[in-house]
């Protein structure tokens, strides 16, 4: 019988704790995955700055998976005194490491390929001696980064479902990077090609090409993760517009009789949000402690991500709250 996996003291249905343990198989085989190509790119690279790139970028791809593990391992454990609030956090601190590998790693690809675009420098791509033939190296290349091209974006359409159920960010980012990485694999063929029609130029704007890609996800994904270690409104896996559960829970609030208003101050934790709802009771109502117990377990059982809820009685809404407009 399998162990329950829950996140901290927030228990999971067992279909997401299913959705959890597939995650953690798809990472692991990303990872040995990720071994081999980048073992093959190493063995068939010679001097191409193109290849280098790609090398870089795919050692870049460890990142995000080995992230991910770690987090789930440590967001397991129950809220202390000392951390109140769970170990969630290390999701969004697994997200920003990531993101801040890609942007330095990105940049220091672009900035070495335009000097050597600049200065001129031409790749020597050298050739194979194989059962009596002497093959051009960059065939080797072509034909590597080729067979790169279906996995990855397989493996990120998997992923990226995982991430929406878990609302997991790394793991979004991860999925993101991987369906991208296509553009990747052809446009460093496309550059080794280019040597081999003697437009030398093509190695260098092929790696400055890519050093672009991994900037672009360091980038997105920096600004997410720091969003959300900002204690930011809660928002979609995507980042791009506050997530509905907020508004749900102001009117789930709304619709009791004897409330007013009600406006909710949401956090990301990670994977569970902390929840702050203040309501504003209508003139004369009576109001007990079983109506807020009430209330609060009507909201966590509206989502798992709700678990962390805390109801406040006011008499005027906090000006900061979300108050549906």
């Amino acid at each position: 019988m399998k162990k329950d996996l829950n996140f901290g003291r927030t228990e999971l249905p067992p279909e997401l704790q299913q959705t959890v343990r597939r995650a953690i198989r798809l990472e692991w085989f990303t990872i040995g995955y990720l071994v081999v190509t980048v073992s093959l790119i190493a063995a068939v690279m010679g001097n191409s700055q193109a290849m280098r790139a790609a090398w870089v970028e795919d050692m870049l791809a460890l990142i995000p998976p080995i992230a991910f593990l770690v987090a789930v391992a440590i967001i397991k454990k129950p809220p202390t005194r000392r951390r109140p609030y769970g170990q969630h956090r290390a999701v969004g601190v697994g997200h920003l490491i990531s993101a801040a590998a890609l942007l330095v790693m990105g940049s220091l690809l672009i900035l070495e390929s335009a000097i050597g675009l600049v200065k001129g420098e031409h790749p020597p791509i050298g050739t194979f001696h194989l059962f009596g033939h002497t093959l051009w190296q960059g065939w080797f290349m072509i034909v590597v980064m080729l067979l790169l091209i279906p996995v990855p974006v397989i493996l990120g359409r998997m992923k990226i479902k995982l991430a929406g159920a878990l609302h997991d960010k790394v793991l979004y980012a991860d999925a993101d990077m991987l369906k991208a990485d296509w553009r990747t694999s052809l446009g460093t063929a496309v550059g080794v090609a280019g040597v081999g029609f003697g437009l030398w130029w093509f190695d260098a704007a092929a790696a400055i090409f890519v050093g672009l890609s991994v900037v672009k996800d360091g980038v997105s994904n920096m600004s997410v993760a720091v969003t959300d270690l900002t204690d930011s409104r809660a928002r979609t896996i995507e980042g791009n517009a506050p997530h509905p559960l907020i508004m749900a829970v102001e009117n789930y609030a709304r619709g009791l009789e004897w409330v007013q208003d009600a406006g909710a101050r949401v956090r990301d934790q990670g994977h569970v949000f902390h929840t702050e709802l203040f309501i504003v009771p209508k003139d004369g109502a009576s109001l007990t402690l079983g109506q807020l117990q009430e209330l609060r377990a009507g909201i966590v059982e509206m989502d798992w991500k709700l678990a962390d809820v805390v109801v406040a009685p006011v008499a005027t809404l906090p000006a900061e709250v979300h108050i549906g407009t």
